[in-house]
């Protein structure tokens, strides 16, 4: 197959140097900054410059761009891709992009399909990327039912040659509830944690569990602004959840109540016990 990418970040350049790793596919590349096409020619990434001309015959599409540039870019090059042209996109989020472009895709003769590959590290950009990225990580796609089950083969297919350990079916409802939970929740515990006025004390102080729970917070504000507000329901909702469930524990610390303390302590632990046992 003849695959594209546009976006040649830390996932669009770990998808091509994956795909260029583990299979046989021709994998163009296009990012506005210059750089990063050059790096990804530089090393092999790519082999060629993904452009207008030739978006057309690309078997598949790959965008990997923030949310809103996502929706952007398809709509502005739905009359570029080629008839039959399987068109997926890589966001945290996917009822908006649905929304924005499955019909209008189809309308086109363009198959459209949500995907979420489950894998990242703290830092951005091609020079961050890497061929291992998603090893042992699941790809996530979401159906519609303008969704054709060809594309969903081949792209399953090709989300497992190009490393994945699983693919995950699912619809972007569902992918947006339980992801507000598994990940956005996180990031915005992540970014609160480390606004403790304690934070500028901790050097010697600190081991795995500081390192843990502060990761996350590093990172880009701009496309994590815009995947809260575009999940905004699901995210609010786990929001008041861990509200309710910290102000227990704060309560029974601050009443000295042991009893309450230690059950609330019992419970959770036996509740990611049990998280464990369903992985």
């Amino acid at each position: 197959m003849k695959i594209g990418i546009v976006g040649l970040g830390l996932i669009g350049g770990s998808m091509a140097k994956s795909i260029r790793k583990n299979t046989s596919h021709t994998c163009l590349g296009y990012d506005i900054d210059r750089a990063a096409v050059s790096g990804a020619l530089a090393q092999e990434a790519i082999d060629a410059e993904l452009t207008s001309s030739n978006i057309g015959l690309c078997d598949v599409v790959i965008v990997c761009l923030h949310p809103q540039q996502t929706i952007d870019y398809i709509l502005e090059n739905v009359g570029r891709f080629g008839k039959n042209t399987i068109v997926i996109d890589t966001c945290g989020v996917k009822g908006a992009i649905v929304d924005a472009v499955d019909k209008v895709c189809a309308d086109n003769s363009i198959s459209f399909v949500g995907c979420h590959p489950m894998a990242g590290r703290e830092f951005s950009g091609f020079a961050y990327s890497i061929d291992n990225l998603f090893e042992k990580a699941s790809f996530i796609i979401t159906r519609t039912p303008l969704t054709k089950d060809e594309a969903v083969e081949k792209i399953s297919a090709l989300a497992i040659e190009t490393g994945f350990a699983k693919v995950v079916i699912s619809d972007p409802e569902e992918h947006d509830r339980v992801i507000a939970f598994t990940s956005q929740l996180a990031h915005v515990v992540s970014s609160a944690y480390v606004k403790s006025p304690s934070l500028l004390k901790q050097s010697g102080f600190s081991a795995g569990s500081f390192k843990d729970l502060t990761r996350v917070a590093k990172l880009n504000e701009d496309m994590w602004t815009t995947l809260f507000l575009m999940n905004a329901e699901p995210l609010t909702d786990e929001l008041d959840h861990i509200i309710a469930r910290l102000t227990e524990y704060r309560d029974a610390i601050s009443a000295g109540d042991a009893k309450t303390l230690k059950a609330l302590l019992k419970d959770g632990r036996e509740l990611k016990e049990l998280s464990n046992n369903s992985l």
